[in-house]
């Protein structure tokens, strides 16, 4: 059960397949430069506010389904995804708990007693703020580029993650390094994308919003 609840989550939080070649990435000529000024980035931002668009495909259908929603992060470990439509969904990371509410109700689990929450977590705010790219012993990393942003490809080499995932991508402005872009592609070939728009960096965040009442 725990294992379904962490693809749910990952299948709705986590760009797609394929995209590299038709949107003419070539190999990053400084990839030391770009991790610098990726940790640069996350150093100095404080807070995220962002709204996104989700598309994910699914073999079973001929058109994707669109959810779109607003996202909220705060530093230590402050994470807020909340779907607003079609229907609403809302998922926060905040400490060593995530709390999640949907139609069914609402639920809460021990991150620090459940070691595939943990990974989840580490895995979500690794993308976020870039030190999932530290990780070269649990990913193969390819590094590209093109004019308008950092393109990053993760292929997990073994373990849970590969068991849900055969890619993670994500995409990177390359302008103020935040993600453009995740994606999580599924062994049977599904993905998941999400594009982040209207993004504010170190707004005020009150951490009531990561409180789940």
């Amino acid at each position: 059960m725990h294992r379904l609840i962490i693809l749910m989550l990952l299948v709705r939080i986590c760009e797609a397949a394929n995209v590299c070649a038709q949107d003419n990435h070539v190999l990053m000529r400084d990839v030391n430069g770009f991790k610098t000024r990726l940790e640069a980035m996350s150093e100095e931002v404080e807070t995220i506010e962002s709204d996104f668009v989700q598309e994910k495909q699914l073999s079973v259908l001929t058109d994707k389904i669109i959810s779109r929603g607003s996202f909220s992060f705060r530093k230590e470990n402050n994470i807020r995804w909340e779907y607003i439509e079609p229907y609403h969904y809302l998922i926060i990371l905040t400490g060593n708990r995530i709390y999640i509410s949907d139609e069914s109700g609402q639920s809460q689990y021990d991150l620090e007693s459940n070691r595939m929450f943990q990974e989840m977590n580490r895995f979500i705010s690794g993308c976020i703020q870039g030190e999932i790219l530290k990780n070269d012993i649990e990913y193969q990393i390819e590094y590209l580029e093109n004019e308008n942003e950092y393109y990053v490809k993760l292929v997990p080499n073994s373990g849970m993650m590969r068991e849900m995932l055969n890619e993670i991508q994500i995409a990177f402005d390359r302008n103020d390094m935040t993600v453009m872009r995740i994606t999580m592609v599924e062994p049977g070939g599904d993905y998941t994308r999400i594009s982040f728009v209207n993004k504010k960096l170190n707004t005020e965040i009150s951490l009531e919003k990561f409180s789940f009442n």
